[in-house]
């Protein structure tokens, strides 16, 4: 099994990237292609090697707790590779974690292709899991999350973030991550700042992870 590869990213699209591995190009299905930077630099992905009859996949992570969740989540019923980059895409693994500690079904029920019975599922099949050196433990310090992702709607910012909102939603990023930056930045936001410098100031956050 590829456990990880390393190597500068050659090539983005919307769903994968191309990772340049001693002149051979790997193609990885990632939840946020856009977080990996073409800067020419030497990346590492943590990877799935999936196999199946019809062909050979690899699936690809910033961080070791983005892989070990990718993991967990593959053996829930009913759930699939698609379906689990589409999870991880929706939100941190700290923060899907907690929600299935906490049975948070209006949580998990916001990330995108979870319904209920999927939901249900999942906490079923994975509570005690993420509790057992997993590295998702109850230090992670996200025990408290709202009954459901909060939506971000700048009031603050005048037009400004709704303005960079659709832009960093053109570059890719997913609602559940706009919103959590949103968040962090919203309690400093000025009714001054142009789109462009919000933007600016989402995408550092972005790229940090």
């Amino acid at each position: 099994m590829i456990d990880y590869i390393r190597g500068p990213v050659a090539h983005i699209e919307e769903e994968w990237i191309v990772v340049d591995v001693a002149g051979v190009g790997y193609r990885v299905f990632t939840p946020n292609p856009y977080a990996f930077a073409a800067s020419g630099e030497p990346v590492t992905v943590y990877t799935h090697h999936h196999v199946r009859e019809d062909a050979m996949l690899l699936f690809g992570f910033a961080t070791r707790e983005e892989q070990r969740l990718f993991r967990a989540l593959l053996e829930v019923s009913g759930v699939g590779p698609k379906v689990a980059l589409g999870v991880l895409a929706g939100a941190r693994p700290e923060a899907i974690a907690a929600a299935i500690r906490q049975e948070n079904v209006a949580f998990l029920t916001k990330l995108p292709g979870i319904g209920r019975k999927t939901a249900q599922r999942m906490i079923l099949d994975l509570k005690d899991k993420l509790d057992r050196g997993t590295g998702f433990g109850p230090a992670s310090g996200l025990d408290d999350l709202p009954a459901e992702p909060a939506a971000a709607g700048g009031q603050g910012a005048g037009t400004a973030w709704p303005e960079a909102r659709e832009a960093l939603a053109a570059l890719g990023y997913t609602a559940a991550e706009i919103d959590r930056v949103w968040q962090t930045i919203s309690g400093s936001v000025s009714g001054e700042e142009t789109a462009d410098a919000l933007v600016k100031r989402a995408l550092t956050l972005l790229f940090r992870g």
